[in-house]
Order: C-alpha cells, then sequence, then structure tokens
C-alpha cells in the first residue's frame, strides 16, 4: 500500500502540467466523491503522520459537493473507519469513528492562477463538524467537534468522471482520545484517493437547449430556433432572427421586418408590383411621375396629370379627346377633326386652314378654289402684259391688264399673289435673270399702288430657265417672255 500511495501522488505530479477537461462545473453542479484512504495521528502519544511504519487504519468517505461558483464550492464529507497509534505494544490506542462535516472548498482552476478548462484541479478547504469515536470510551463522551482544512487535486478523466487525492487535517476539541492529556490536543490527518462522479444539468433558463453559460441570447421567447450560441436563428443574416423575419430566407431591411426593398421606396418586394423602381406605397410600390393616381407603366402621358378614362392623359380643352391625339389639345374640336376646330366646315383644320371662315378646297389650303374669271384674266395677263425693249418699264397698253389683276385681288381678300417673270434666251444669262425680276417687281410695284397690300404679294425673276417652248423662232421667244400671275393662300 505504501507503494501504491507513492505512485498515486508521483502520476498526480506529472499531471498538473497537463490541461484538458473540467469535469463538475456551472453544466454539473452536483457530485459525488466515493474514496478510500488512511487515518493519521498526532498527539501526546506521538505523531504518526506520513509514517508507514504504523498500522493501516483504513477509512471510507463519502462526499457530496455543490457547485457554487467557478472559484467555491460547498461540500459535506462523511468519513467511517479506524483511528489510533501504535507506539509501543503497551502504550497504544485505537477504534472506529465516524466524521461529518462541512467544508467551503476553493478551486486555483478559475482562470485565474490555472485555466478554466485544466485537466488537474487543484482545490483548498476548511470547514467544520463533528467526529463520533468508538472503541474503548464512554458512552455519554464520544462526541468532538473537528474543524477540518484539506488540500488536494482532482484529475478530470472526463467531463463526469475525475481521480481525486487529498490530505485532510482535522483538529478536535478533545485531548482524551488517546487517553492521555497534555500540549498536543488529539488530531487526526487523512490521506484519501478515489473517484468523484459529476452530475446535473446546465441552467438553460430560456428553455432552448442551450446551456445558460453558453446562452450569448438568455431571453428567447420559448420554442423559438436558435444557433448554437443561443440566439435566435437569422437564416439570411440580414439581422432580423426567424421568428421575427417574414422573408426568413431572402435578406432584408429590419424596418421592414426583415423582407427586402431593392428600390428602396419602402415597400418590400413580395407586396411591389415594381420591385425594381422605386415608386409609392399608395401605388403599391410603383411610381406615378404626375400623381394623377395612375402608375407610370399604365399611364400614357406619364408626366402630365389625366384620367383614367383617357389612360392617365389630360384632356385640357375638355372636348372629349385626351391631348396626345388631339390636334389642337387648347381648343375644343370634333374627333373627326381630331380634336381640332373647322368653323367653315369644309374638312380642313383651323389651324391647316388659310380662310377659316370660308369653304375651300385642299389644293388650296382650305381656301375656294380659283374662280373660272380669274384664270382668265391671269391668262389674259400672261401675254398681254408688255415692257419697254430690253427694260423693267411697263408699256402703258398693259395698264388695263393689271387693273383686271387689281380688282381681282380686291374682290378676292383671301387671296395672295405670287408674281414671276421670265425671259428668252437672247442675251447673257445674268442679265436676262436679272430683268425678270425687275420686270416683275415692276409688276407687283403697280398692283401695290392701286391699293393691295404689298404683302399679300411676292415677286420672282426666273431669267431664261423655264421656257414654255423652243427659243428657235421669234413666235417662240415671244411664248417665252412673260408674266405669271398665281393665286397663293
Amino acid at each position: 500500500m505504501k507503494h501504491i500511495a507513492k505512485l498515486l501522488m508521483t502520476a498526480l505530479s506529472v499531471l498538473l502540467f497537463t490541461t484538458g477537461i473540467n469535469a463538475q462545473s456551472i453544466d454539473k453542479k452536483w457530485s459525488v466523491g466515493l474514496l478510500g484512504g488512511k487515518t493519521e495521528y498526532n498527539g501526546d502519544l506521538g505523531n504518526g503522520m506520513f509514517d508507514w511504519q504504523q498500522p493501516f487504519y483504513a477509512f471510507g468517505e463519502v462526499s457530496i459537493n455543490r457547485f457554487l461558483t467557478p472559484s467555491f464550492d460547498l461540500g459535506t464529507v462523511f468519513t467511517y473507519g479506524g483511528y489510533g497509534y501504535r507506539k509501543n505494544n503497551v502504550e497504544k490506542f485505537g477504534g472506529r469513528k465516524l466524521d461529518v462535516s462541512m467544508l467551503f472548498k476553493y478551486k486555483f482552476y478559475d482562470g485565474t492562477l490555472m485555466p478554466v478548462d485544466s485537466k488537474i484541479s487543484p482545490f483548498i478547504a476548511g470547514g467544520v463538524g463533528f467526529a463520533n469515536f468508538g472503541g474503548n470510551i464512554e458512552q455519554s463522551d464520544r462526541v468532538d467537534f473537528i474543524f477540518p482544512v484539506q488540500a488536494g487535486a482532482k484529475l478530470n478523466i472526463t467531463d463526469f468522471l475525475a481521480l481525486q487525492y487529498k490530505i485532510t487535517y482535522n483538529f478536535t476539541s478533545s485531548d482524551k482520545r488517546d487517553f492521555r492529556t497534555g500540549k498536543e490536543m488529539d488530531n487526526y490527518l487523512s490521506q484519501s484517493v478515489g473517484f468523484v462522479f459529476s452530475f446535473g444539468y446546465a441552467d438553460d433558463a430560456d428553455k432552448d437547449g442551450i446551456q445558460d453559460d453558453k446562452d450569448q441570447c438568455l431571453n428567447t421567447p420559448y420554442e423559438v430556433k436558435v444557433n448554437d450560441l443561443g440566439c435566435p436563428k437569422d437564416s439570411d443574416g440580414d439581422g432580423v432572427a426567424d421568428y421575427q423575419d417574414k422573408c426568413p430566407d431572402v435578406a432584408g431591411k429590419t424596418a421592414l421586418e426583415g423582407c427586402p426593398d431593392s428600390d428602396n421606396d419602402g415597400v418590400v418586394d413580395s407586396e411591389d408590383r415594381c420591385p425594381t423602381t422605386a415608386g409609392v406605397a399608395a401605388m403599391n410600390g410603383c411610381p406615378d411621375t404626375d400623381k394623377d393616381g395612375i402608375t407610370d407603366a399604365e399611364d400614357t402621358c406619364p408626366t402630365l396629370p389625366g384620367t383614367k378614362e383617357f389612360k392617365g392623359c389630360p384632356d385640357t380643352d375638355f372636348d372629349g379627346i385626351p391631348d396626345n391625339v388631339d390636334g389642337c389639345p387648347t381648343i375644343k374640336g370634333p374627333l373627326a377633326m381630331n380634336g381640332c376646330p373647322d368653323k367653315d366646315n369644309d374638312g380642313i383644320a383651323d389651324k391647316d386652314d388659310r380662310c377659316p371662315d370660308v369653304a375651300g378646297i385642299k389644293a388650296n389650303k382650305g381656301c375656294p378654289e380659283v374662280k373660272a374669271e380669274v384664270l382668265k384674266v391671269f391668262e389674259k395677263a400672261l401675254r398681254g402684259i408688255q415692257f419697254e425693249s430690253g427694260k423693267a418699264i411697263i408699256k402703258s397698253s398693259s395698264f388695263g391688264i393689271l387693273d383686271d389683276v387689281v380688282k381681282v385681288m380686291k374682290d378676292n381678300p383671301e387671296y395672295g399673289l405670287e408674281i414671276n417673270g421670265h425671259t428668252d434666251d437672247q442675251g447673257a444669262d445674268d442679265m436676262n435673270m436679272t430683268l425678270s425680276q425687275d420686270r416683275a417687281f415692276a409688276v407687283k410695284a403697280y398692283i401695290s399702288g392701286k391699293g393691295i397690300d404689298e404683302l399679300r404679294m411676292k415677286s420672282l425673276g426666273f431669267g431664261e430657265t423655264q421656257p414654255v417652248t423652243e427659243n428657235k423662232t421669234s413666235f417662240g421667244r415671244s411664248q417665252n417672255r412673260r408674266v405669271e400671275f398665281k393665286v397663293i393662300f
């Protein structure tokens, strides 16, 4: 036995330098120790501590310990076994005794002197208790108070099992258990070794399956799924726990209960009819630029407030034709004229009608067809206007024809007049061009001088560029020398 004890001491000393698991802890608050060892006497008769020549006074021990903090445990220890001392065959005593004590234990592996997860767990302890002695002792005088102090260490083998060695020195209140009285009280030292079994369940206040010492979210609502840290699961990693996240599988925004809002318009994508274009909540997330209550996608006129009747387009003139197809959006008009008025009902809108108050034809831009008698006047003028040779001076014989033209203009105030001068090919080209321009202008000046606003007329010269027949004969050349009149509107 002596050699076994020495071997255990050596093994414990070596293992003090190793680290590993920690059996009793906040997770397993209770432990039960089953140990055995020997009791050694120290008193007036002698000192048997660590004296391996003394008889082996064996005892068994049961301890129950409660974890208080990483530094302290509270334990109750029950030991029963032999005690005594043999100085010689005459001076000796012995018997059996029962010790019951309560001790506070201080552990060095609380993270200050040694790591919390140290495989070796050294400790010291102290407390108070009583001892009930048997043997050659009167029945009425068998109980002493004891004041144990301890030192020891545990080798943590698994989370539930540890090998423990400790030394306990019991100071007693009696000096008569050795049947001697003197200076020394009858104290006892015990050495014990055995196993400690830790058990229990860690606190889990929120019942999420994560022990409180590892739970970073101690108040998780009941039955909420949690991660390894005890915090509510956040599958999409958006900072909103799944149980509060309306879109748990898609990263979203806290303000929108974990749902995404791709266009940042405050409407979650699942409810947003236009999830990639910023809009307004009233339009289910779609834009309404002109704020007419019609989304831009359905609004034919997205920048102009309109009505549903006209697919978002306005009808400024209230003629029943939306502005986008109304040729005259600010003036009422019939549908047949694309919303434009036609006062003279000639089928030509007033905006395109040079004669809006008189029915006309398209060829004359809404003005009446040129009268036959007018055309006769112009035909007569075509051949009847004569000039001084090589000059732009009108001969007096032509005044009558020009006066007929003046009358036509006075009788038809809607008419404009284009006066075109032409020459034959005799002479230089540039001179012919100038001459034709001057003659046309001379005719314009004559008519203007008769009271016709010159703004109603324009004169052009074309020289010899627009002949009506060949210039090879005198007759042909006379046909090419002409002044043409054309009614314009």
